[in-house]
């Protein structure tokens, strides 16, 4: 079901208007976004977490400046294109808010994406019917807000925004918008381009390769900040493909999704991880544990007894990237940003009024 996003009069729009001048001097200055754990309400439960002692890291023109001495020329070589999930942007905690909205999008427009490409994506209606008919409990306690007095209108005016100001909307019926979003990234990727996801949620873990980022809105510091392929090693100490398998075994709370330790209390987070580690896939595990013995008793037993379980999870929470929709080539070229800043100061009045 499509998320319905009801609006205040916003004040961060003037953080935009000061930005502008950002653009005009562009080429000679470079800006710092940070990596960090802090995030809130929301954005917190569903963010990417950040070691809080990582580093700070450059940026030049919203590009994330790499520490490993990346070489400049071959990073050049990959045009980026943005990916903007839209729905969680929408929300400050649990309520619908004009003021997150504007503040997100405005610094992303003018410190992350600037003039590069950037595609909006949103849930398209009866979007998680096929995740919801396998499991009941999937996004059960997320309600559409009520828009109020925007109710005939909510999410019009958040596309009208993004396409007046040079952005394509992207809703598929019947699809959520991570499905879409994996599926046109890798579309953009094979073209070769690289990707970076805008979002705070922490499914796009998964996709993270050497070619596809996240770039992540961290609440509490008010900004946006770039998770990379290092990011997730240091972090993790494995490779982003046993994030899904980690947390197939583990559940995933906010999404509502039930872990192994609902019904197996002994297993848990460290045995989940070395696990996963030494198999490498949720599928490698449980094809294991079907022949041989692969941990302690309590472990093995759950694993073969509740491996329907565990496949089911796998299946609710693997990103699609089969949705039927196509990347078009006019999406991947640059954003022209003039109308940025007429578009943002109507769109905020209309609401005010």
């Amino acid at each position: 079901m499509m998320t319905t996003v009801g609006f205040a009069q916003s004040n961060s729009f003037l953080l935009f208007l000061r930005s502008q001048s950002i653009e005009k001097t562009k080429s000679s200055r470079a800006k710092w976004v940070t990596s960090s754990s802090s995030s809130s309400s929301h954005l917190r439960a569903s963010s990417v977490s950040h070691s809080s002692t990582e580093a700070f890291h450059r940026t030049d023109r919203g590009q994330a400046v790499a520490n490993d001495g990346m070489n400049e020329e071959s990073r050049k070589k990959k045009k980026r294109v943005f990916f903007l999930d839209v729905s969680p942007l929408c929300y400050e905690g649990n309520k619908p808010s004009s003021q997150a909205f504007g503040h997100w999008l405005s610094l992303f427009f003018s410190q992350v994406s600037l003039t590069d490409p950037v595609i909006a994506v949103l849930d398209g209606e009866e979007g998680n019917k096929l995740r919801r008919e396998l499991l009941p409990s999937y996004k059960a306690h997320r309600k559409s807000p009520n828009p109020g007095k925007y109710s005939k209108r909510p999410h019009q005016f958040v596309e009208e925004v993004l396409r007046k100001c040079n952005v394509p909307v992207v809703r598929i019926q019947g699809h959520e918008a991570d499905d879409v979003v994996a599926t046109l990234m890798e579309q953009a990727v094979q073209r070769g381009h690289r990707a970076v996801i805008a979002s705070p949620d922490k499914d796009f873990k998964q996709l993270i390769s050497e070619n596809v980022q996240i770039v992540i809105p961290l609440a509490d510091l008010r900004r946006w900040s770039f998770y990379t392929l290092k990011h997730y090693h240091a972090q993790y100490n494995c490779d982003p493909q046993s994030d899904l398998s980690f947390r197939c075994i583990m559940g995933d709370e906010v999404d509502g999704v039930p872990g192994i330790q609902h019904v197996v209390p002994a297993f848990g987070r460290k045995t989940a991880m070395k696990l996963v580690r030494k198999h490498g896939s949720l599928e490698n595990l449980l094809s294991a544990a079907a022949v041989r013995t692969v941990g302690r008793p309590y472990a093995q037993e759950a694993l073969t007894k509740y491996a329907d379980y565990l496949r089911r999870n796998y299946q609710v929470l693997a990103l699609k990237r089969d949705v039927k929709v196509q990347i078009e080539e006019e999406w991947l070229v640059e954003r022209d940003t003039s109308n940025d800043s007429e578009v943002l100061s109507s769109f905020f009045s209309t609401l005010h009024g």
